[in-house]
Order: C-alpha cells, then structure tokens, then sequence
C-alpha cells in the first residue's frame, strides 16, 4: 500500500481515472468555483480508496481539500467520516476533525461533500456541547455552512434529539437556495420518524408558505391521505 499521504492517495486515485466520466461527474458539482475540475472517477471507488488511506493525518487530508479535483476533496472529506466514525475515537482526534472542517469550510463546497461528512465530523462532536455553532452558520451567507446546519444535525435525530433540527429548519425554512429546501425537506422528514406529531406541528406551522420542493420532502413517508391534506394546505 502506497504511504498515507495526500500525494500518495492522488496518485492511487489517478490509476482509477476514467475521461469518459469526466462530464457526467461534473453534474455532480454544484458550487460556484469555476476552479473545480473532475479526474472521472465514480464515487464507489473513491470512498473504497478514501477507506484505505483512514490513518491519513490531518495536515495531508487539508491538502487534498486544497486540489482544484472534485474526487479529491471528495476523497477528503471521506477519509474524515471514516476517522470520526472510529470507534474509541480519542476527543482530542474528534475535535481536530471538527476544526478542520469548520477552518476549511471554503474547500468543502459542494452538497455531497457536506453530506458526506457533516454528520459525522460535526454533528457527532456537538452532541455532548452546545450547538451555537450550528445556528451561527444557519445564518451564514454561505450556502454550503447554511447545509452543513441542517445536516449535521441527523447525528442529533439519531439519538432522539430533534429539537435542534426543527428550530435550525425554522431559520432556514424560506432559504432561496434550492439545495437548502431540499436539505431541510429531508432532515425534518427524519426527525419526523422519531416525532411524528412534531412534524405535523411544524408542517401546520408553516405547510402554506414553505418552498413546495421542502414540502415534498418533508411529507414523502406520509400515507396518500396525510400528503394529500398537506398539499392541499399549500394550495389554499
């Protein structure tokens, strides 16, 4: 196995490349940095390699997160959950995890790189502390930091706890940004499965004015009858 580092992980990745993928990898991204430029790797084989590469210290995993290629911040980003998914993870590692990607945010500007990580690396670390870093970046002018919000919060909607993710949902609820709506359609769906009847409440609250794609989201495990009445509310 190559050593575990950010050139020896690039160039590991480089043997799997494919051109052909090239643009339909590109559909993928959704930022605004016209710097971004794809390698052709499907994400499978980048999260398998990501897997090898686990023991990566920090310093190298940043300097993937500063490639212009899409798999490789991708790659970043997977060895990250992988770390902060490590059992027995000492809380030194977990807040180093946590400090990264908050200070490198600006390399973590994509949806599915959010997705991938935020959960893990920040939702995980937040569980015993306070959330006011969540709600800060709720705020954000930043549309990656307002989804790293919402997201992370599902390490919360796994033990139970959805209050954090209703009241950031609150801040978010009428976000111009459609990767947003669609984020919070999402998340207050899952809090949803361990509170019901805080969902309905949240969905009566605000079911008329909300984005219709959020709505969709939300109700999407609800039976016919139970979407159809929201729908209808959104109608009226």
């Amino acid at each position: 196995m190559t050593n575990h580092t950010a050139d020896g992980f690039i160039q590991e990745l480089k043997q799997h490349q494919n051109e052909a993928e090239i643009e339909k990898m590109k559909k993928f991204f959704k930022g605004s940095d016209e710097n971004t430029k794809c390698l052709g790797l499907n994400m499978r084989t980048v999260f398998q390699i990501a897997k090898q590469f686990t023991d990566m210290p920090l310093t190298e995993v940043e300097r993937l997160l500063e490639s212009d290629y899409y798999e490789v911040r991708m790659g970043a980003v997977s060895i990250m959950d992988f770390q902060a998914k490590a059992k027995k993870l000492p809380e030194e590692n977990r807040q180093a995890l946590y400090e990264l990607y908050i200070r490198r945010h600006d390399r973590i500007n994509n949806w599915d790189f959010v997705d991938r990580a935020a959960p893990s690396v920040i939702g995980t670390y937040l569980l015993d502390k306070p959330k006011d870093k969540l709600y800060e970046m709720a705020h954000s002018s930043n549309i990656w930091e307002r989804r790293t919000a919402m997201v992370s919060t599902y390490s919360f909607i796994k033990t139970g706890n959805t209050k954090d993710t209703f009241a950031i949902a609150e801040i978010l609820i009428n976000d111009p940004e459609e990767l947003i709506n669609k984020a919070v359609g999402s998340f207050i769906r899952e809090a949803g499965k361990k509170d019901e009847d805080k969902l309905k409440s949240f969905l009566n609250k605000h079911a008329r004015t909300m984005p219709r794609v959020t709505l969709r989201y939300a109700i999407e495990k609800f039976d016919k009858s139970t979407k159809d009445y929201y729908l209808n509310l959104k109608k009226s």
